[in-house]
């Protein structure tokens, strides 16, 4: 099944369509559907399709060789001595082509950690040969950091080459109805809450069973092909895969500064920093500052787990591990994921979905439930209310520096709400965030709220229920 990437497939099209080279730079980290993306594009044009793999070079180099003979219908497998040779080889070969083609060079960090110079002779051959034909190249990986550097990256050979690049993200909480169209509203936000945006988890879902059922079988079995998942990814791309499962799960259980995250984990207070931002680059890690602060000076900063699976994996699966290896997971999720703890986790997530919707309506002027002004900053604030003289926070910010005005959020995923005392309490914080004029108010909410509510404060506040998010 292929979901979304509607965006993405109409760049790599335009890219395809303007019948001169073109070089497009795809990455994003493990799952997050690089492959699915390409082989929808892909499909029905002629392609040289390779894909690198943590061998060596010699034998990334021989299967690179097979792919070759297989795209021009060599008779014989030609015989190369180096990665120079065999681009050389394709690009006097496609002269004789009569038909547009597209070139992917799949993982290329593994083939280019493996042979160093490999970027610098994929720079020759476009400069020397693949940018005078009607191609088009597409070099994707899953290291973000190499792709950045090495491909991207200002001192990179490969500089300047591309025309265009995609760093995948993962699919957005609407996406979750494309693989469980039976669902109800509130398990869709529970599957999002649970499994994030990532397309590999999201296709394992059985889409004729119920939340509880999916969650058990994938997480909560010992067969179950997410059980490990998180490990099986730090092992795949880290050095140190138990120092950041110990970092992360200092994260999960409530750790949000490096001083402290450091202490839970274990990890050596001088090299946290270094572990958090390699976390941060594979997009499983955040590190947040209140709304209207620069995040590279303030003081303030919180890390949390950025990847909804991560989390929920860290907070509910990782505690069951012992339990889910004696075949006792299903007993394990029922006490440790199926409570109030979960419900509580929901309402973390319902937040990064109400930030979701409200970045699809941004900008949206005299359109109903659509933000009241074009935004430019966006995040959560947290501070001290000096007229309480209480700490507080608002759960979604978003503002415009220029023109000075404000939209602040509450976020309630409860079954049971004191509906006029959640609104008075961001009214009270109307004014804590300094420097804006025009402020606006929105609520959402797990229910729609009363109408007598809304007639009380209609013109004050926009309610948005969960039910309006998948409208």
């Amino acid at each position: 099944m292929f979901v979304g990437r509607k965006q993405e497939l109409a760049t790599l099209e335009q890219q395809f369509s303007r019948h001169r080279f073109e070089m497009t730079v795809i990455y994003g980290r493990r799952r997050i559907g690089k492959t699915a993306l390409i082989d929808q594009f892909v499909a029905n044009k002629k392609t040289l399709y390779f894909t690198a793999l943590q061998r060596s070079s010699a034998i990334n180099l021989h299967l690179f060789t097979i792919q070759i003979a297989n795209f021009f219908e060599l008779p014989t497998l030609p015989d190369f001595t180096d990665w120079y040779s065999a681009l050389q080889f394709i690009i006097a070969q496609a002269k004789t082509l009569n038909e547009r083609f597209v070139f992917v060079f799949d993982e290329f960090p593994y083939a280019a950690l493996m042979s160093e110079s490999l970027p610098s002779e994929m720079q020759i051959a476009i400069d020397h040969g693949f940018k005078d034909l009607n191609c088009m190249i597409i070099l994707s990986g899953s290291n973000e950091g190499f792709m950045e550097s090495e491909v991207l990256g200002y001192k990179s050979p490969l500089y300047g080459r591309r025309t265009s690049q995609i760093r995948l993200q993962p699919l957005n909480y609407t996406a979750i109805g494309e693989f469980v169209p039976q669902s109800s509203v509130f398990d869709r936000i529970n599957y999002y809450a649970t499994f994030g945006g990532t397309p590999y988890y999201l296709t394992q879902l059985d889409p004729d069973a119920d939340f509880e059922t999916n969650v058990l079988n994938l997480c909560f079995n010992q067969l179950g092909l997410l059980h490990e998942e998180p490990m099986m990814l730090l092992r795949e791309e880290l050095r140190e895969p138990a120092l950041y499962a110990s970092v992360l799960q200092a994260i999960a259980g409530g750790s949000s500064t490096p001083k402290i995250i450091a202490e839970h984990s274990g990890v050596d207070p001088n090299s946290i920093n270094k572990y958090l931002r390699i976390l941060e680059e594979l997009g499983l890690v955040s590190r947040n500052v209140p709304f209207g602060e620069r995040p590279e000076k303030s003081r303030k900063a919180l890390y949390s787990i950025k990847d909804p699976f991560f989390a929920y994996w860290y907070q509910f699966v990782a505690p069951a591990q012992s339990a889910i290896e004696s075949h006792a997971g299903p007993n394990a999720a029922r006490q440790l994921a199926f409570n109030d703890a979960f419900t509580t986790y929901v309402g973390q997530q319902f937040e990064v979905i109400c930030l979701q919707w409200l970045l699809k309506h941004n900008g949206e002027n005299g359109k109903k439930c659509a933000v009241p002004f074009l935004a430019t900053q966006f995040g959560k604030w947290w501070g001290n209310d000096p007229r309480k003289r209480e700490q507080t926070d608002i759960d979604i910010v978003l503002g415009n520096p220029q023109t000075k005005q404000l939209l602040m959020c509450e976020c309630k995923w409860r079954n049971t709400l004191k509906e006029t005392e959640a609104v008075e309490a961001l009214r009270d914080r109307v004014g804590l965030i300094r420097g804006y004029g025009e402020t606006h108010l929105m609520f959402f909410s797990k229910y729609p709220i009363s109408d007598a509510t809304q007639r009380k404060y209609e013109g004050q506040v926009t309610f948005i229920s969960a039910e309006q998010l998948f409208a």
